[in-house]
């Protein structure tokens, strides 16, 4: 049987047949190296993830002791969206910059190199910045705070996740030195401190964190026929509300729209229905039902054919509809 070559192997083979003598010495030291640099970066011996808010974290422990996060785990910790080098967006930052002291600024711009893992568990090459460098660059946000430089509602939004993990640190903290005064640290859950940071941290950013994630408003809009993305980018069409809490909080547990309603409207400062819900089991439920929902929705045709199926899996508690849908949205 004779073994078809691709294209791109092919390809392969003829440059390496082009290759002078001298370009293969040059490759080959090169390599060799590459591989030299590699063997002398510090390895990470642990690597786990810590929920942080609504980021996850890439934490690691090298085998010289060093405790270090990924670049891109530190600016989501923070609050900053979007893709980018990691770490390296923040170190110019003026909410970085702005201290007398530029000690920040060059560690960031100068990450620890070492060889990581992958959560796959393989080994690889990997940028990051010692643990403590996230709890250096709130700080540094907080001072901008107390200096009057947030002029943006972005910077504001990182100053309050900020302020939330330096409390949630603080917290954790003191526990941590009470568990090892008094030797429990011996005996409490593996993630005990990560689940107090983490219960700490997101009920402080609730109003920031995102819940309803982009792919349920685009699977809406195509099951109503409507174009996406919009021509505005933040337009939702306020019948979208209603159709929300048909689908989502009128399925999740009896009377919970009602009560959340009642709550909203009894409370001065109002807010989004989600923000009001218990983050240890009612913002679970939520987020686990809308994940389902959207499922539903890629596995639908059109808007009735996805009610159907909703009205099959996820029954409306009661079916007591009140008479703010179309009959036709109502299934």
């Amino acid at each position: 049987m004779v073994n078809k070559v691709s294209k791109k192997s092919a390809g392969g083979i003829a440059r390496a047949k082009a290759l002078t003598p001298e370009d293969r010495k040059r490759i080959s030291a090169k390599a060799v190296a590459a591989k030299a640099e590699i063997a002398k970066m510090p390895k990470a011996t642990h690597f786990g993830v810590l929920k942080i808010g609504d980021s996850e974290t890439q934490c690691f422990v090298l085998d010289d002791g060093r405790r270090v996060i990924s670049g891109r785990s530190l600016t989501a910790a923070i609050g900053m969206k979007g893709r980018g080098q990691g770490a390296a967006r923040i170190s110019g930052h003026k909410l970085v910059k702005h201290n007398e002291n530029n000690e920040l600024a060059l560690a960031i711009e100068n990450p620890i190199k070492f060889i990581g893992k992958s959560p796959q568990g393989a080994n690889i090459p990997s940028d990051g910045y010692e643990a403590i460098v996230l709890q250096e660059v709130c700080e540094s946000i907080l001072s901008a705070r107390d200096k009057g430089l947030l002029a943006s509602e972005q910077d504001k939004r990182y100053a309050v996740h900020a302020d939330a993990l330096i409390r949630g640190f603080a917290k954790v903290g003191i526990v941590a030195l009470v568990d090892e005064a008094t030797g429990y640290q011996k005996d409490r859950a593996k993630d005990a401190l990560a689940q107090i940071l983490e219960s700490f941290v997101a009920r402080e950013l609730q109003p920031y964190m995102k819940t309803f994630p982009a792919d349920y408003y685009e699977q809406l809009f195509r099951l109503r026929g409507l174009p996406f993305p919009p021509e505005v980018a933040s337009f939702r069409p306020q019948y979208f509300g209603k159709l929300t809490n048909d689908i989502i909080y009128k399925r999740i547990a009896p009377g919970l729209l009602l009560e959340l309603k009642r709550q909203n409207e009894k409370d001065e400062k109002k807010g989004k229905l989600h923000q009001r819900l218990t983050l240890d089991l009612g913002y679970q439920k939520l987020r686990d039902h809308i994940s389902a929902t959207v499922m539903a929705m890629k596995l639908s045709k059109d808007y009735p054919d996805f009610i159907d199926k909703m009205n099959k899996f996820y029954p409306r508690y009661g079916d007591t509809l009140q008479l703010e849908l179309d009959p036709a949205d109502q299934g």
